[in-house]
């Protein structure tokens, strides 16, 4: 069965990113920090980026996160999604318009304009067909950024949260929660490396 899965790198004291975002820093100040496990050598680190991104059916993405991947310091061929673990997945774009151009015209971009509910829908069923074609059950993976994720798990709209909690304080950011809507979540895992604590939820949904 196809779940959407919310997988975030997440400092201690909450943030998804540093201070002061922007187009020539997408993670702020310091928030290089958050991703530094998707880059190490550590074999368990490694194994988690690997089975997490070839569970990718469809990948889920808001407008400011685009932006910043198809920018010209985002992506290129040595860092990517799943940091080059894995193949392309489809990625699916909430945005209020798309964009007039794309840099990186080798990824299947689909952009959807009637929002979140409706990108997720889209990856669903682009996932269930993934699937179908490769025999493996596949998710969608909804990878931020953090208001994307938070106004995803506010609306009831998510099965599942990988939070990579990285050994940084960074002071401020953007957070991740927000505050306002209760969620209830079970622990199905934990595995602490060298450069992380990796944990999965699954989320229990508000009609539950």
């Amino acid at each position: 069965m196809t779940r959407i899965i919310a997988d975030i790198s997440i400092s201690l004291d909450g943030y998804v990113t540093g201070p002061d975002p922007g187009p020539d820093t997408g993670l702020g100040a310091g928030g290089d920090a958050l991703h530094t496990w998707a880059f190490s050598d550590d074999p368990q680190d490694r194994r988690i980026l690997r089975e997490g991104t070839a569970r990718s059916g469809a990948v889920v993405l808001g407008r400011n996160l685009f932006d910043l991947v198809d920018g010209p310091n985002g992506w290129d061929d040595r860092c990517g999604y799943g940091a080059g673990e894995v193949g392309t997945p489809a990625f699916v774009v909430v945005t209020s318009s798309p964009p007039e151009s794309v840099r990186l015209t080798d990824l299947d971009w689909t952009f959807v304009t009637t929002g979140l509910a409706d990108a997720l829908a889209t990856a669903r069923r682009r996932a269930e067909a993934a699937s179908s074609d490769t025999g493996s059950d596949l998710d969608v993976i909804l990878m931020g950024g953090g208001a994307t994720i938070g106004s995803a798990l506010d609306a009831g709209l998510v099965d599942a949260l990988t939070v990579h909690l990285a050994p940084v304080v960074l002071g401020g950011g953007t957070p991740l929660f927000t505050g306002g809507v209760p969620h209830t979540l079970v622990q199905r895992n934990v595995i602490p490396t060298s450069t992380a604590t990796h944990l999965a939820y699954d989320v229990l949904r508000h009609d539950a």
